[in-house]
């Protein structure tokens, strides 16, 4: 019953198959000309990470996303990964341009998608007004994340951090605020709100998901790379799920628990509003 339930929510849940939205095969020669997830790089990254993630991969995905939500405890330790995660790939970014002043970072960091602020208040919320102390120290898993992100920032190809913007954004903007509306439904009033504990799930210059990420396709696209670079940033934004994978094993948590608080919540709402 357990892998039944799990399974039948992988397919909402892992990032990028909910970003996989597309009308035409990758060889194919139609295409849909106002849909920039049908073609270049963006219908590269859908598919190249689709196709080599197994049932079990997206299993251990799912079934992790809900040990998240299994305690504010473990709620919390993940949030703080995130932390972690957005902090050095920041760093990266910026040593970046710094050194390079790569013109396919900058256009893809758009101000509305950055989450550290929001991050920043949930830790506070967590941990309280001494949180950069009192925070806890990253996890393995999180340290070997952030070791990939460091590499890849003090490396001769700044393109693979594209990889990493692809697959961080545009999962925290699909999945994130499922995540968080199922937080509250499982966990209550400990996981805090917007303002608090909940702010990284919160994208609130984005007024109009479809229209922006549509957006944010498009100048992917647009970045000026041949074909060797496009292979490089496939892989390493599967490299990115894996180790998004690592750091939800390490959570404690029952997500079947989790899994059947939030099914029942929702059916609540649905019959008493």
């Amino acid at each position: 019953m357990r892998a039944a339930l799990l399974l039948a929510t992988a397919a909402a849940l892992a990032p990028t198959q909910r970003m996989r939205r597309r009308t035409a095969p990758l060889q194919s020669s139609v295409v849909d000309a106002a849909n920039p997830r049908s073609v270049g790089l963006a219908l590269e990254l859908d598919d190249g990470t689709r196709k080599v993630h197994s049932v079990a991969e997206n299993t251990q995905f799912v079934t992790g996303f809900f040990r998240g939500l299994g305690s504010s405890d473990a709620f919390a330790a993940l949030s703080t990964s995130f932390y972690y995660v957005y902090d050095s790939v920041y760093e990266a970014m910026e040593r970046q341009m710094d050194e390079t002043t790569s013109p396919m970072l900058k256009a893809l960091d758009y101000p509305a998608l950055r989450r550290l602020p929001g991050l920043e208040r949930d830790m506070e919320f967590y941990y309280g007004a001494d949180w950069r102390t009192a925070k806890p120290r990253p996890s393995a898993a999180t340290l070997a994340y952030v070791k990939q992100i460091e590499a890849v920032g003090a490396g001769p190809e700044p393109e693979l951090l594209v990889g990493h913007l692809y697959s961080r954004y545009l999962g925290d903007l699909f999945g994130g605020q499922m995540m968080s509306g199922m937080a509250v439904k499982s966990l209550g009033d400990s996981v805090g709100d917007e303002a608090g504990g909940l702010s990284f799930y919160a994208f609130d210059a984005i007024p109009n998901t479809k229209a922006f990420i549509t957006e944010w396709y498009e100048t992917l696209n647009g970045l000026d790379l041949d074909d060797a670079q496009r292979a490089a940033i496939v892989d390493e934004a599967n490299v990115v799920f894996r180790l998004n994978i690592a750091i939800f094993d390490e959570l404690e948590g029952n997500p079947l628990k989790s899994f059947l608080s939030v099914a029942l919540n929702s059916l609540k709402e649905k019959l008493f509003g």
